[in-house]
């Protein structure tokens, strides 16, 4: 479970995160979904214990972030938007340091790392330095990782870049039997498409505040629009990008 109140994050004196509550439930695929700089990934390295809140609380997995911030590191996996990987080591041994990390056992540990690689079609590249990997390869590498200790809450941050769509397609199909299974998923990502499918309930930030929580119905609802596309567009604040493209094309034609 996932549950923050008056979150809050000041950074030179404006404010990134500006007060949002919400509750995540287990079995619930959240899709967290806002323009570029509305305060999604401070938001989810507020709750991954990256960096501390300036105010408000937030609980994931029964504790609290800021008071047991390593309970929390214990109990989740996260894909950052830029995933760090140590580049010097092989897949293999960053995943074997991933588990070392989480005191899995050996056996365990080896027995999901083998799993891992073939689900994301790796196992071939194993003892490959991460270095020589492809930005896809890299990104199946990190989602390996966030996978491997068996989180009860995951963070998922642009979770498909750069993804082959088979691959994509696998990480779907895994997020549904997750949830399934009574994981907690918050889903950030830019592609609407993605989070209408696979989400279960949506919430839109922007400007640092929540604007909607709900189904994608529900949103569409309130906002009278037929897409989660146009629904996302009047809520933030974008421009109509029927008439942008149209007055570009009027313009080129003047040129």
């Amino acid at each position: 479970m996932i549950e923050f109140e008056e979150l809050t994050r000041v950074f030179d004196g404006k404010k990134a995160v500006d007060r949002i509550s919400l509750r995540i439930e287990p079995g619930e695929i959240l899709g967290f979904l806002g323009p570029n700089g509305a305060g999604k990934t401070t938001t989810v390295k507020m709750l991954t214990g990256m960096i501390l809140p300036s105010s408000g609380t937030a609980r994931v997995a029964g504790f609290d972030v800021s008071e047991s911030p390593q309970e929390v590191k214990r109990r989740i996996g996260y894909v950052p938007e830029s995933g760090a990987l140590f580049e010097s080591l092989t897949a293999w041994e960053h995943l074997e340091l991933i588990s070392e990390l989480h005191h899995i056992k050996p056996e365990t540990a080896r027995n999901r790392i083998e799993e891992l690689l073939g689900l994301f079609g790796i196992a071939e590249d194993r003892d490959q330095y991460l270095s020589r990997f492809s930005k896809g390869m890299k990104q199946k590498v990190l989602l390996a990782a966030a996978l491997l200790p068996n989180p009860e809450v995951l963070f998922l941050d642009e979770p498909l870049n750069g993804l082959d769509a088979n691959t994509s397609l696998v990480i779907k199909e895994l997020l549904k039997k997750l949830a399934a299974q009574g994981k907690t998923i918050m889903f950030c990502s830019h592609i609407l498409e993605v989070v209408e499918r696979i989400c279960t309930r949506i919430a839109i930030i922007d400007r640092g505040q929540i604007v909607a929580t709900g189904t994608t119905d529900e949103i569409m609802a309130a906002t009278s629009q037929k897409t989660l596309e146009r629904a996302f567009s009047q809520l933030t604040g974008s421009p109509d990008v029927h008439q942008s493209s149209e007055d570009f094309l009027q313009a080129l034609e003047r040129v």
